[in-house]
């Protein structure tokens, strides 16, 4: 059985989208590794990248295009020096040309991406074909990849890509492919989710590097939500939508308690879930949590326990994130975190029920418990739209991770308020989840073809 690590679902990376921009530079970087590995790099002369579906109908406003060319040069989501990108892409189409792995520089026309507004590829929404011809104009090499979401990237049949590298095959100790069988694990061992996590992933590392790994996740989200609180300005794309998350910031620390106000940690859960969504519209470096368009919810609710919760350690942090991936890799094998493919319930949704099991846990939740919270925050984002006003990951994308990170709060609470007994069973919401993007129109589904999208009047 497939093993989906904390790792896997949890990846530093760029801004605004994880199937965007993080998969579409990951292709493009995946086929010029297959260039060299064949052998053939130095034979390209001109490359030709067509995006199809929702990467053809949105892939402007998330910047795929950008991301391509940073792809195609050899970078990575993680690695990419987010301040130089403008430099960056301003040198490549001036020069109208592309250093394929910073090795091999071919043409690169102003059309040499090519967005299909009106086709699509088969396997997935969010399809792209590269292909590289010699001076002859004669094709070298041609790949098909899909951006699944989440950063994921497969080849043209769903398989990994050979040149990303091999796919570790350890076999995990503790495998499971559902909620319920997640939950007869925990039982039968008497471990917690987290602990259960942690052992598959020690399959693959030592717990100390999984323990450090882990570390690095949430240090990352701090520092998003850190740079998030200071940077203001206007963020890029034509919908001139101001930063809010700094003027919100400096009005809670006047004021950290809120005077009277029993309500004042929404507040500021709201100021950390709209910091990471502002620097992931911005292009800045972000944690995928599972997707960029979902990025501030898992940060934002991590923050509330780190701050709010009496006994809070470290320790928590680790498990908090490993509980949230355990139940991110139950959606990502049995249904989608895809917004082209299932909808923004396949990502704030999914976000919503990770941040609201994980807080269960960390608040002395049971399993089953958890297993409760997770179900809650699906269960109240089913059939949730993907309509980004403009094609850019801005309006209602950033609100809406402030809205999804209070509501897995709330879920965690009305978890921990029973005993983990209820109707609806995680495994059952997630196929309903499925089932309904299956049902919902594609102009719901990261087009901008449908919803806000086209229903805001224009001032």
């Amino acid at each position: 059985m497939e093993h989906i690590s904390v790792f896997d679902i949890f990846k530093v990376g760029i801004g605004p989208s994880s199937s965007h921009t993080v998969g579409p530079m990951r292709a493009a970087r995946r086929f010029c590794e297959r260039l060299a590995a064949e052998a053939v790099l130095e034979r390209a002369h001109r490359v030709k990248v067509e995006l199809y579906g929702s990467l053809g109908f949105t892939g402007k406003g998330h910047g795929s295009d950008v991301a391509v060319m940073l792809g195609l040069e050899g970078e990575d989501p993680k690695t990419v020096d987010v301040d130089a990108v403008p430099a960056r892409v301003q040198a490549i189409t001036g020069a109208q040309r592309v250093s394929l792995l910073g090795r091999r520089a071919v043409a690169f026309p102003a059309d040499a991406i090519v967005f299909h507004r009106k086709e699509k590829l088969p396997l997935h929404p969010n399809g792209m074909r590269f292909s590289a011809f010699d001076d002859a104009g004669r094709l070298v090499l041609e790949r098909v990849y899909y951006s699944v979401g989440g950063g994921f990237v497969v080849n043209h049949d769903g398989t990994p890509d050979a040149a990303a590298g091999p796919a570790s095959t350890a076999a995990v100790p503790l495998p499971f492919g559902s909620g319920e069988q997640l939950l007869e694990l925990c039982n039968q061992h008497g471990f917690a989710i987290s602990t259960l996590m942690l052992e598959n992933e020690k399959a693959f590392r030592p717990e100390a590097e999984v323990r450090a790994g882990v570390v690095e996740i949430a240090r990352a989200m701090e520092a998003c939500v850190r740079r998030g609180c200071e940077r203001e300005g206007i963020l890029p794309g034509g919908l001139k939508v101001k930063r809010r998350a700094s003027a919100l910031y400096r009005k809670l620390r006047a004021d950290p308690r809120g005077g009277s106000d029993p309500l004042a940690v929404i507040d500021w859960v709201n100021l950390w879930a709209l910091a990471v969504n502002e620097e992931n519209a911005a292009g800045g470096r972000v944690v995928t949590a599972p997707t960029n368009g979902a990025a501030g919810i898992v940060p934002a609710v991590l923050t509330y326990y780190q701050r709010h919760v009496p006994n809070a350690d470290d320790e928590g942090a680790v498990r908090f994130l490993l509980t949230a991936a355990a139940i991110g890799a139950l959606y990502k094998k049995n249904a989608s975190i895809s917004g082209a493919e299932v909808g923004c319930q396949g990502e704030v949704g999914v976000a919503c029920s990770m941040a609201a099991g994980a807080l269960a846990e960390v608040m002395g939740g049971t399993p089953e418990q958890v297993e409760n919270a997770a179900e809650i925050g699906m269960e109240h984002n089913l059939g949730l739209t993907c309509d980004p006003i403009g094609g850019l990951v801005q309006v209602p994308c950033i609100e809406r991770n402030a809205m999804g990170s209070v509501k897995a709060i709330n879920a965690a609470r009305l978890a921990l308020s029973g005993d983990g007994k209820h109707k609806v069973s995680l495994d059952k919401v997630i196929a309903t989840m499925r089932a309904t993007g299956a049902d919902m129109s594609s102009k719901y589904k990261e087009t901008a073809r449908g919803g806000l999208a086209v229903n805001i009047i224009e001032c």
